[in-house]
Protein backbone atom coordinates (compact mmCIF):
# COMPACT_ATOMS: atom_id res chain seq x y z
CA UNK A 1 0.00 0.00 0.00
CA UNK A 2 1.84 2.95 -0.94
CA UNK A 3 1.80 5.84 1.52
CA UNK A 4 1.90 9.68 0.89
CA UNK A 5 3.97 12.46 2.69
CA UNK A 6 1.34 15.11 3.78
CA UNK A 7 3.55 18.13 4.80
CA UNK A 8 2.61 20.27 8.09
CA UNK A 9 0.85 23.46 7.82
CA UNK A 10 3.73 25.82 8.97
CA UNK A 11 2.60 28.21 11.68
CA UNK A 12 2.03 31.44 10.82
CA UNK A 13 1.90 32.75 14.43
CA UNK A 14 4.65 35.29 14.99
CA UNK A 15 6.24 35.13 18.08
CA UNK A 16 6.15 37.82 21.45
CA UNK A 17 9.85 38.84 22.43
CA UNK A 18 11.33 41.21 24.99
CA UNK A 19 13.85 43.76 24.33
CA UNK A 20 15.89 46.87 25.34
CA UNK A 21 15.70 49.64 22.75
CA UNK A 22 18.95 50.79 21.94
CA UNK A 23 18.14 53.99 19.97
CA UNK A 24 15.68 55.57 17.66
CA UNK A 25 16.01 55.41 13.84
CA UNK A 26 15.44 58.80 11.42
CA UNK A 27 11.79 57.89 11.90
CA UNK A 28 11.72 57.86 15.55
CA UNK A 29 11.23 54.36 15.37
CA UNK A 30 12.65 52.36 18.27
CA UNK A 31 15.20 49.89 17.89
CA UNK A 32 16.55 46.91 19.65
CA UNK A 33 17.85 43.39 19.24
CA UNK A 34 16.98 40.41 19.71
CA UNK A 35 18.90 36.58 18.62
CA UNK A 36 21.35 39.28 16.64
CA UNK A 37 18.70 40.89 14.77
CA UNK A 38 17.73 44.40 14.86
CA UNK A 39 13.59 45.15 15.70
CA UNK A 40 12.05 48.15 14.65
CA UNK A 41 9.39 49.65 17.13
CA UNK A 42 7.16 52.11 16.45
CA UNK A 43 6.22 54.15 20.00
CA UNK A 44 10.14 53.06 21.70
CA UNK A 45 12.39 55.15 23.42
CA UNK A 46 16.12 54.21 23.99
CA UNK A 47 16.87 52.44 27.54
CA UNK A 48 13.00 51.44 27.42
CA UNK A 49 12.38 47.91 28.25
CA UNK A 50 9.84 46.34 26.40
CA UNK A 51 7.04 43.66 25.09
CA UNK A 52 6.58 43.37 21.37
CA UNK A 53 4.66 41.54 19.02
CA UNK A 54 5.86 40.85 15.73
CA UNK A 55 4.62 41.96 12.77
CA UNK A 56 7.35 40.76 10.14
CA UNK A 57 10.18 38.82 11.00
CA UNK A 58 12.53 39.16 8.27
CA UNK A 59 16.83 36.84 7.93
CA UNK A 60 18.18 40.25 9.09
CA UNK A 61 15.58 42.38 10.69
CA UNK A 62 12.08 41.80 11.86
CA UNK A 63 8.93 45.06 13.10
CA UNK A 64 6.67 44.81 15.83
CA UNK A 65 4.04 46.27 17.82
CA UNK A 66 4.53 47.48 20.93
CA UNK A 67 2.42 45.69 23.37
CA UNK A 68 3.96 47.07 26.60
CA UNK A 69 6.45 49.53 27.95
CA UNK A 70 8.15 47.13 31.20
CA UNK A 71 10.63 50.15 32.13
CA UNK A 72 9.61 54.11 30.66
CA UNK A 73 12.29 55.93 29.35
CA UNK A 74 12.55 59.43 31.98
CA UNK A 75 12.00 61.81 28.14
CA UNK A 76 8.46 59.93 27.58
CA UNK A 77 5.71 62.30 27.82
CA UNK A 78 1.90 61.83 27.74
CA UNK A 79 0.34 62.65 23.69
CA UNK A 80 -1.76 65.03 23.36
CA UNK A 81 -4.07 63.36 21.06
CA UNK A 82 -6.19 60.80 21.84
CA UNK A 83 -6.39 58.70 18.64
CA UNK A 84 -2.50 58.67 18.76
CA UNK A 85 -2.51 55.09 19.87
CA UNK A 86 -4.38 53.74 16.91
CA UNK A 87 -3.83 56.72 13.95
CA UNK A 88 -1.01 56.01 11.58
CA UNK A 89 -0.75 59.99 11.14
CA UNK A 90 1.27 61.02 13.96
CA UNK A 91 3.64 58.09 15.55
CA UNK A 92 6.22 60.18 17.49
CA UNK A 93 3.74 62.56 20.22
CA UNK A 94 5.44 60.40 23.03
CA UNK A 95 8.38 62.56 22.68
CA UNK A 96 9.03 65.80 22.87
CA UNK A 97 9.71 68.26 20.36
CA UNK A 98 13.68 68.65 20.80
CA UNK A 99 14.01 65.12 20.58
CA UNK A 100 12.05 64.77 17.90
CA UNK A 101 14.33 66.90 15.97
CA UNK A 102 17.66 65.20 17.97
CA UNK A 103 16.38 61.91 16.51
CA UNK A 104 15.21 62.90 13.08
CA UNK A 105 19.09 64.84 12.67
CA UNK A 106 21.16 62.11 14.37
CA UNK A 107 19.13 59.91 11.34
CA UNK A 108 19.97 62.36 8.33
CA UNK A 109 23.62 62.12 9.16
CA UNK A 110 23.64 58.56 9.20
CA UNK A 111 21.96 57.87 6.10
CA UNK A 112 24.45 60.11 4.44
CA UNK A 113 27.49 57.88 5.59
CA UNK A 114 26.01 54.69 5.02
CA UNK A 115 24.15 55.32 1.87
CA UNK A 116 26.04 57.68 0.31
CA UNK A 117 29.64 57.41 2.00
CA UNK A 118 29.63 61.29 2.58
CA UNK A 119 30.84 62.84 5.69
CA UNK A 120 28.02 65.66 6.82
CA UNK A 121 29.59 68.53 8.07
CA UNK A 122 27.69 70.09 11.44
CA UNK A 123 24.15 70.12 11.24
CA UNK A 124 22.39 73.71 10.34
CA UNK A 125 19.98 74.79 12.88
CA UNK A 126 16.80 72.60 12.25
CA UNK A 127 13.74 75.13 10.87
CA UNK A 128 11.18 74.50 13.27
CA UNK A 129 7.73 76.43 14.27
CA UNK A 130 4.37 75.45 15.24
CA UNK A 131 3.86 71.55 16.69
CA UNK A 132 -0.17 72.10 16.28
CA UNK A 133 -2.89 73.58 14.29
CA UNK A 134 0.39 73.64 11.44
CA UNK A 135 -1.19 71.51 8.95
CA UNK A 136 -3.33 73.40 6.21
CA UNK A 137 -3.53 70.51 4.17
CA UNK A 138 -5.22 66.52 4.57
CA UNK A 139 -6.34 63.60 3.17
CA UNK A 140 -9.36 61.99 5.02
CA UNK A 141 -10.15 58.44 4.28
CA UNK A 142 -13.59 57.32 3.51
CA UNK A 143 -15.16 53.70 4.68
CA UNK A 144 -18.41 52.57 3.95
CA UNK A 145 -19.22 50.36 6.96
CA UNK A 146 -21.46 47.00 5.51
CA UNK A 147 -22.41 45.97 8.85
CA UNK A 148 -23.36 49.64 10.36
CA UNK A 149 -24.28 50.50 7.22
CA UNK A 150 -23.02 54.04 7.26
CA UNK A 151 -20.18 55.89 6.48
CA UNK A 152 -16.79 56.34 8.37
CA UNK A 153 -14.17 58.85 8.19
CA UNK A 154 -10.86 59.37 9.66
CA UNK A 155 -7.08 58.37 8.90
CA UNK A 156 -5.67 55.04 8.54
CA UNK A 157 -4.77 52.93 11.37
CA UNK A 158 -1.51 52.56 11.99
CA UNK A 159 0.35 49.76 9.90
CA UNK A 160 -3.32 48.80 9.02
CA UNK A 161 -5.15 49.74 5.94
CA UNK A 162 -8.23 50.27 8.55
CA UNK A 163 -9.84 52.91 9.54
CA UNK A 164 -9.66 55.12 12.71
CA UNK A 165 -12.83 57.69 13.16
CA UNK A 166 -11.90 61.02 14.52
CA UNK A 167 -13.66 63.89 15.72
CA UNK A 168 -10.80 66.37 15.29
CA UNK A 169 -7.38 66.66 14.82
CA UNK A 170 -5.00 69.26 16.79
CA UNK A 171 -2.16 68.81 13.51
CA UNK A 172 -4.90 70.92 11.43
CA UNK A 173 -5.54 74.52 11.50
CA UNK A 174 -8.88 74.85 13.07
CA UNK A 175 -10.91 75.76 9.95
CA UNK A 176 -10.09 71.71 8.92
CA UNK A 177 -10.37 70.25 11.89
CA UNK A 178 -13.90 71.66 13.05
CA UNK A 179 -14.98 70.71 9.46
CA UNK A 180 -14.38 66.74 9.92
CA UNK A 181 -17.65 65.86 12.26
CA UNK A 182 -20.11 67.97 10.32
CA UNK A 183 -18.31 66.37 6.99
CA UNK A 184 -18.93 62.84 8.20
CA UNK A 185 -22.79 63.63 8.84
CA UNK A 186 -23.38 65.12 5.84
CA UNK A 187 -21.61 62.19 3.97
CA UNK A 188 -23.34 60.08 5.96
CA UNK A 189 -27.36 61.25 4.30
CA UNK A 190 -25.78 60.30 0.64
CA UNK A 191 -27.44 57.87 -1.54
CA UNK A 192 -24.04 56.87 -3.44
CA UNK A 193 -22.06 56.37 0.22
CA UNK A 194 -20.61 52.95 -1.73
CA UNK A 195 -18.39 55.07 -4.54
CA UNK A 196 -17.11 57.76 -1.75
CA UNK A 197 -13.18 57.08 -2.32
CA UNK A 198 -11.12 60.28 0.09
CA UNK A 199 -11.73 63.90 0.31
CA UNK A 200 -9.04 66.34 0.60
CA UNK A 201 -9.42 69.50 2.46
CA UNK A 202 -7.20 72.97 2.01
CA UNK A 203 -6.94 76.04 3.53
CA UNK A 204 -6.13 78.82 1.16
CA UNK A 205 -5.53 82.15 2.23
CA UNK A 206 -9.51 82.82 1.11
CA UNK A 207 -11.14 80.39 2.83
CA UNK A 208 -11.44 76.18 2.82
CA UNK A 209 -11.83 74.00 -0.25
CA UNK A 210 -12.62 70.77 -0.69
CA UNK A 211 -12.29 67.84 -3.18
CA UNK A 212 -14.32 65.12 -2.76
CA UNK A 213 -13.49 62.03 -4.73
CA UNK A 214 -16.48 60.11 -6.02
CA UNK A 215 -16.20 56.96 -8.34
CA UNK A 216 -19.68 57.03 -9.48
CA UNK A 217 -22.09 60.05 -10.17
CA UNK A 218 -24.01 61.97 -7.79
CA UNK A 219 -27.63 62.07 -8.35
CA UNK A 220 -29.27 65.66 -8.27
CA UNK A 221 -30.29 65.02 -4.35
CA UNK A 222 -26.73 64.06 -3.25
CA UNK A 223 -25.27 67.09 -5.19
CA UNK A 224 -27.91 69.49 -3.31
CA UNK A 225 -26.36 67.88 -0.17
CA UNK A 226 -23.37 68.67 -0.78
CA UNK A 227 -24.10 72.34 -1.74
CA UNK A 228 -25.77 72.57 0.99
CA UNK A 229 -23.00 71.42 3.49
CA UNK A 230 -20.74 73.56 1.30
CA UNK A 231 -23.04 77.03 1.68
CA UNK A 232 -23.53 76.21 5.11
CA UNK A 233 -19.86 76.05 6.40
CA UNK A 234 -18.62 78.76 3.49
CA UNK A 235 -16.19 76.39 1.96
CA UNK A 236 -15.65 75.97 -1.74
CA UNK A 237 -16.24 72.52 -3.30
CA UNK A 238 -15.33 70.29 -5.81
CA UNK A 239 -15.73 66.44 -7.29
CA UNK A 240 -13.14 64.21 -8.56
CA UNK A 241 -14.61 61.52 -11.11
CA UNK A 242 -12.79 57.96 -10.95
CA UNK A 243 -10.82 59.60 -14.59
CA UNK A 244 -9.34 62.12 -12.01
CA UNK A 245 -11.50 65.18 -13.66
CA UNK A 246 -12.53 68.15 -11.47
CA UNK A 247 -16.07 69.46 -11.42
CA UNK A 248 -16.32 72.59 -9.08
CA UNK A 249 -19.56 72.28 -7.35
CA UNK A 250 -19.47 75.19 -5.56
CA UNK A 251 -16.99 77.94 -6.59
CA UNK A 252 -16.61 81.20 -4.67
CA UNK A 253 -12.88 82.44 -5.00
CA UNK A 254 -9.31 81.50 -6.85
CA UNK A 255 -7.42 79.39 -3.94
CA UNK A 256 -3.79 80.77 -3.00
CA UNK A 257 -1.05 81.30 -0.24
CA UNK A 258 1.17 84.01 0.21
CA UNK A 259 5.30 83.55 0.07
CA UNK A 260 7.37 85.92 0.62
CA UNK A 261 5.18 89.36 -0.47
CA UNK A 262 4.00 86.92 -3.76
CA UNK A 263 0.40 85.54 -4.07
CA UNK A 264 0.73 81.60 -5.60
CA UNK A 265 -2.94 80.40 -7.47
CA UNK A 266 -3.24 76.69 -6.98
CA UNK A 267 -5.95 74.41 -8.09
CA UNK A 268 -7.48 71.41 -6.39
CA UNK A 269 -5.43 68.37 -7.04
CA UNK A 270 -2.10 70.46 -7.56
CA UNK A 271 0.95 69.83 -4.99
CA UNK A 272 1.18 72.73 -2.10
CA UNK A 273 3.21 72.61 0.87
CA UNK A 274 1.37 71.59 4.02
CA UNK A 275 3.08 73.95 6.85
CA UNK A 276 2.64 77.29 5.31
CA UNK A 277 5.28 78.62 8.19
CA UNK A 278 7.69 76.36 7.61
CA UNK A 279 7.25 76.69 3.27
CA UNK A 280 8.20 80.45 3.81
CA UNK A 281 11.49 79.80 5.97
CA UNK A 282 12.62 76.80 3.65
CA UNK A 283 12.09 78.95 0.63
CA UNK A 284 13.96 81.95 2.05
CA UNK A 285 17.06 79.47 3.09
CA UNK A 286 17.35 78.24 0.15
CA UNK A 287 17.70 81.50 -1.63
CA UNK A 288 20.07 82.15 1.08
CA UNK A 289 22.55 79.28 0.74
CA UNK A 290 22.45 79.64 -3.12
CA UNK A 291 23.68 83.11 -2.12
CA UNK A 292 21.60 84.93 -5.37
CA UNK A 293 22.96 87.25 -6.98
CA UNK A 294 21.70 89.55 -9.15
CA UNK A 295 23.66 88.37 -12.43
CA UNK A 296 22.78 84.62 -11.87
CA UNK A 297 20.71 82.31 -14.12
CA UNK A 298 19.21 79.79 -11.86
CA UNK A 299 17.53 76.40 -13.20
CA UNK A 300 14.44 75.23 -10.45
CA UNK A 301 13.89 71.58 -10.88
CA UNK A 302 10.71 69.91 -10.13
CA UNK A 303 9.36 73.65 -10.12
CA UNK A 304 5.28 72.94 -9.42
CA UNK A 305 3.84 76.09 -9.26
CA UNK A 306 6.75 78.12 -8.82
CA UNK A 307 6.64 78.11 -5.32
CA UNK A 308 11.15 78.54 -5.40
CA UNK A 309 10.71 79.90 -8.65
CA UNK A 310 9.05 83.37 -7.98
CA UNK A 311 11.12 84.64 -5.24
CA UNK A 312 14.84 83.28 -6.79
CA UNK A 313 13.62 85.50 -9.83
CA UNK A 314 13.26 88.49 -7.61
CA UNK A 315 16.90 87.98 -7.03
CA UNK A 316 18.14 86.60 -10.24
CA UNK A 317 18.66 87.93 -13.75
CA UNK A 318 16.52 84.70 -14.75
CA UNK A 319 15.12 81.81 -13.51
CA UNK A 320 13.70 78.78 -15.69
CA UNK A 321 11.45 76.00 -14.21
CA UNK A 322 10.80 72.74 -14.91
CA UNK A 323 8.08 70.62 -14.08
CA UNK A 324 6.24 67.24 -15.38
CA UNK A 325 2.71 68.49 -14.98
CA UNK A 326 1.73 70.71 -17.96
CA UNK A 327 -1.36 71.89 -15.71
CA UNK A 328 0.71 73.37 -13.23
CA UNK A 329 3.14 74.27 -15.78
CA UNK A 330 0.41 76.63 -16.77
CA UNK A 331 -0.09 77.59 -13.09
CA UNK A 332 3.28 78.78 -12.45
CA UNK A 333 3.27 81.00 -16.00
CA UNK A 334 -0.01 82.19 -14.53
CA UNK A 335 1.85 83.25 -11.19
CA UNK A 336 4.35 84.61 -12.72
CA UNK A 337 2.30 87.12 -15.07
CA UNK A 338 -0.19 87.99 -11.48
CA UNK A 339 2.78 88.64 -9.71
CA UNK A 340 4.43 90.96 -12.72
CA UNK A 341 6.98 88.94 -12.64
CA UNK A 342 8.91 88.45 -16.01
CA UNK A 343 12.36 87.18 -15.62
CA UNK A 344 10.84 83.13 -15.49
CA UNK A 345 10.18 80.78 -17.82
CA UNK A 346 8.31 77.34 -17.60
CA UNK A 347 8.91 74.07 -19.37
CA UNK A 348 7.45 70.97 -19.03
CA UNK A 349 9.50 67.82 -18.84
CA UNK A 350 9.83 63.93 -17.78
CA UNK A 351 12.15 64.36 -15.40
CA UNK A 352 12.76 61.03 -14.90
CA UNK A 353 14.23 60.11 -18.13
CA UNK A 354 16.60 61.92 -20.27
CA UNK A 355 16.56 65.31 -20.78
CA UNK A 356 19.88 66.04 -22.28
CA UNK A 357 18.06 66.83 -25.75
CA UNK A 358 15.57 69.85 -24.32
CA UNK A 359 16.08 72.92 -25.37
CA UNK A 360 16.21 74.68 -21.89
CA UNK A 361 19.10 71.79 -20.39
CA UNK A 362 21.14 73.00 -22.96
CA UNK A 363 21.57 76.47 -21.90
CA UNK A 364 23.83 77.20 -19.22
CA UNK A 365 23.13 78.36 -15.05
CA UNK A 366 25.13 79.30 -12.43
CA UNK A 367 22.55 77.95 -10.03
CA UNK A 368 20.93 75.18 -9.97
CA UNK A 369 17.07 73.94 -7.29
CA UNK A 370 16.00 70.63 -6.79
CA UNK A 371 12.77 69.53 -4.67
CA UNK A 372 11.92 66.87 -5.90
CA UNK A 373 9.30 64.03 -5.01
CA UNK A 374 10.30 60.70 -2.57
CA UNK A 375 11.79 58.98 -5.76
CA UNK A 376 14.41 61.52 -5.77
CA UNK A 377 16.09 62.83 -8.64
CA UNK A 378 18.54 60.26 -9.74
CA UNK A 379 17.77 60.65 -13.57
CA UNK A 380 19.01 64.19 -13.64
CA UNK A 381 21.63 64.31 -11.14
CA UNK A 382 24.41 63.48 -14.12
CA UNK A 383 23.16 66.59 -16.00
CA UNK A 384 23.28 69.11 -13.42
CA UNK A 385 27.09 67.87 -12.97
CA UNK A 386 27.53 68.50 -16.90
CA UNK A 387 25.98 71.87 -16.09
CA UNK A 388 28.83 72.86 -13.86
CA UNK A 389 26.73 75.65 -11.77
CA UNK A 390 28.41 77.11 -9.42
CA UNK A 391 25.80 76.28 -6.12
CA UNK A 392 23.37 73.19 -5.88
CA UNK A 393 20.39 73.34 -3.24
CA UNK A 394 18.77 70.18 -3.03
CA UNK A 395 15.47 70.45 -1.19
CA UNK A 396 14.16 66.39 -0.23
CA UNK A 397 11.39 64.54 1.58
CA UNK A 398 13.07 61.38 1.82
CA UNK A 399 16.58 61.43 3.07
CA UNK A 400 17.35 57.89 2.05
CA UNK A 401 17.31 59.38 -1.93
CA UNK A 402 18.61 62.02 -0.79
CA UNK A 403 21.62 60.68 0.06
CA UNK A 404 22.14 58.25 -3.06
CA UNK A 405 21.43 61.40 -5.34
CA UNK A 406 24.38 63.55 -3.26
CA UNK A 407 26.94 60.80 -4.11
CA UNK A 408 26.41 61.60 -7.71
CA UNK A 409 27.30 65.22 -7.09
CA UNK A 410 30.34 64.31 -5.03
CA UNK A 411 31.57 61.99 -7.41
CA UNK A 412 31.48 64.85 -9.83
CA UNK A 413 34.01 67.21 -8.20
CA UNK A 414 31.06 69.12 -5.34
CA UNK A 415 31.61 69.32 -1.92
CA UNK A 416 28.61 68.71 1.01
CA UNK A 417 29.10 72.37 2.83
CA UNK A 418 25.52 72.45 4.45
CA UNK A 419 23.16 70.09 5.34
CA UNK A 420 20.07 70.74 7.69
CA UNK A 421 16.28 69.62 8.48
CA UNK A 422 13.22 71.24 8.16
CA UNK A 423 10.39 70.34 10.53
CA UNK A 424 7.75 70.04 7.82
CA UNK A 425 5.99 67.61 9.52
CA UNK A 426 6.13 67.84 13.19
CA UNK A 427 5.03 64.60 15.52
CA UNK A 428 5.53 62.43 12.53
CA UNK A 429 8.33 60.31 10.87
CA UNK A 430 9.06 62.17 8.09
CA UNK A 431 11.94 63.95 7.89
CA UNK A 432 12.17 67.30 5.24
CA UNK A 433 15.80 68.11 4.54
CA UNK A 434 18.15 70.43 2.58
CA UNK A 435 21.41 69.86 1.68
CA UNK A 436 23.90 72.78 -0.19
CA UNK A 437 26.88 71.86 -2.73
CA UNK A 438 29.54 73.73 -4.08
CA UNK A 439 32.07 73.01 -7.52
CA UNK A 440 35.71 72.66 -5.80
Amino acid sequence: MAQFFKPQKKSTQLQRIEITVDSLDHHCVGIGRHQGKAVFVEGALPGERVKVRLTEDKKQYAHGVLQHVVSPAENRIEPFCGHYRECGGCNAQHLSGADQLAAKQAGLVSLFSRLGNIQAPELAPALAGESRAYRRVCRLAIKFDKNGRCTRLGFRRRQSNDLVEIGCCPVLTDPLSMLIAPLRACLNGLKSQRELGHVELIQAEQGVLMLLRHTGRPNEMDRALLLAFAEEFGIDLYLQAADDQIEALSQQFAPSYQLDGLALAFAPGDFIQVNGGINQAMVAQAIDWLDVGAGDKVLDLFCGIGNFTLPLARKAREVVGVEGDLAMVARATQNAERNEIGNARFYKADLSGDIAGMSWAREGFDLVLLDPARPGALAVMEHVVKLSPKRVVYVSCNPVTLARDSKVLIEGGYRLSRLGMLDMFPHTGHLESMALFELG
